[in-house]
C-alpha cells in the first residue's frame, strides 16, 4: 500500500503540522511532484460579478475573473486540476432562461475537470439536469445518489482517476438526503446511498484496487451540523484514507482547510469557499520519491 506520511502546511505558517506521527520534514524541490487543485462550490448560476454598489461583495466574483485565474494557475502548473462540488444551478434569471445551459457551457470553457451534484441542480427536475448534460464536457462523479430507475443511469459515475505527472488522484462525490430538501416529483426514483459506507467502499478501490496516490471527495453533505447529521466533518472522522474533502451545500468561507482525524489517525483536509463564485480554493500537494505527501491551502478572492 502507497498510504504515505502526510504534511499539512497553511499559507502563513512556517511550523508544520505533523500528519501521520512526522513533526517535519524537509525536501528537494527537484525530487517533487506538485499537483494543484483548484475547487469551487454553490456557484449558483452567479455568471457575472456583483455590482459595484453591492453591500457585501462588491465587484467580486464572475466567470471571466475566475477562468483569468484558472488559466494562470494552469500556466505556473500544468498539473493542475479543477472541480466542482455541487449546486451549480439556482440564484440568477440566467438559470431561470437557460435552465443550466448557459452554466454548463462556461464551466466548460474553463475545462472543469470533473462535478459532483446538489440538490439545487435538480431544481428543473432530473429531466432538466438531464437535458442540459450534452452542453457539459466534464463527468458528474456521484457514488452515493442511485439513478438506476432514472434518466441520468449511466450518465454519471461513482468515481474517477486522474493521473498528473504520474500520481494518480482518484475522485469520487457525494451528494446530501433529498428526502424532505428537494421535492420528490424533481428527484423521481433517486435512492440515497448511506455517504459513510459509500465512502469506505470508493476509497477501497481507489485505494487498493487504482493504487491511487490521492484521494479526494466531492462533497455536498454541508461542512458541520448539531446533531449526528452526516456533514464533512463527520465523515472524515469516521471514514479512511480520504486526503481531501471538497465542500458544499452549507456556504461555509474557510479561509484555509480545517484538519480532522479519521478512524485510522490519520489527517484528512476539509475545504470549502463559500459561495456565489466569489472564492476560488486552491489546494498545493506536494509529493516526493517515498510518497511522503506536504500540502497547502488558501482561499484565493476572485
Amino acid at each position: 500500500m502507497k498510504r504515505r506520511n502526510f504534511i499539512w502546511q497553511t499559507s502563513a505558517a512556517t511550523a508544520f503540522v505533523g500528519i501521520g506521527g512526522l513533526s517535519s520534514l524537509s525536501f528537494k524541490p527537484a525530487a517533487r511532484k506538485h499537483i494543484t487543485i483548484l475547487h469551487t462550490n454553490d456557484v449558483h448560476s452567479h455568471i457575472e460579478p456583483f455590482g459595484p454598489n453591492d453591500p457585501r461583495n462588491a465587484n467580486m466574483g464572475g466567470v471571466a475573473r475566475r477562468a483569468t485565474l484558472v488559466e494562470k494557475i494552469r500556466r505556473e502548473n500544468p498539473n493542475t486540476l479543477l472541480f466542482d462540488a455541487g449546486d451549480i444551478f439556482q440564484g440568477t434569471p440566467y438559470f431561470n432562461f437557460y435552465g443550466g445551459e448557459l452554466e454548463f457551457k462556461l464551466m466548460s470553457k474553463m475545462k472543469y475537470d470533473a462535478a459532483t451534484i446538489g440538490n439545487h441542480d435538480f431544481d428543473n427536475g432530473i429531466d432538466g439536469l438531464y437535458a442540459q448534460l450534452p452542453h457539459a464536457d466534464f463527468n458528474f462523479i456521484s457514488s452515493n445518489y442511485d439513478f438506476s430507475n432514472t434518466v441520468l443511469d449511466g450518465h454519471t459515475l461513482p468515481l474517477q482517476v486522474f493521473t498528473k505527472d504520474g500520481v494518480k488522484i482518484g475522485i469520487f462525490g457525494l451528494g446530501i438526503e433529498l428526502e424532505g430538501l428537494v421535492n420528490r416529483k424533481l428527484y423521481k426514483e433517486t435512492k440515497y446511498l448511506d455517504p459513510v459506507e459509500t465512502a469506505q467502499e470508493m476509497t477501497r478501490r481507489l485505494k487498493e484496487d487504482e493504487q491511487c496516490d490521492l484521494v479526494v471527495c466531492l462533497s455536498h453533505l454541508g461542512y458541520k451540523y448539531n446533531g449526528n447529521k452526516i456533514s464533512d466533518l463527520k465523515l472524515a472522522r469516521e471514514t479512511e484514507n480520504i486526503d481531501l474533502i471538497i465542500g458544499g451545500h452549507t456556504h461555509t468561507f474557510l479561509d484555509k482547510p480545517t484538519i480532522e482525524t479519521n478512524k485510522a489517525g490519520k489527517k484528512v483536509l476539509v475545504n470549502q469557499v463559500g459561495c456565489y463564485g466569489l472564492y476560488l480554493g486552491r489546494i498545493d500537494f506536494y509529493l516526493d520519491s517515498n510518497n511522503n505527501i506536504e500540502a497547502n491551502g488558501v482561499k484565493i478572492t476572485v
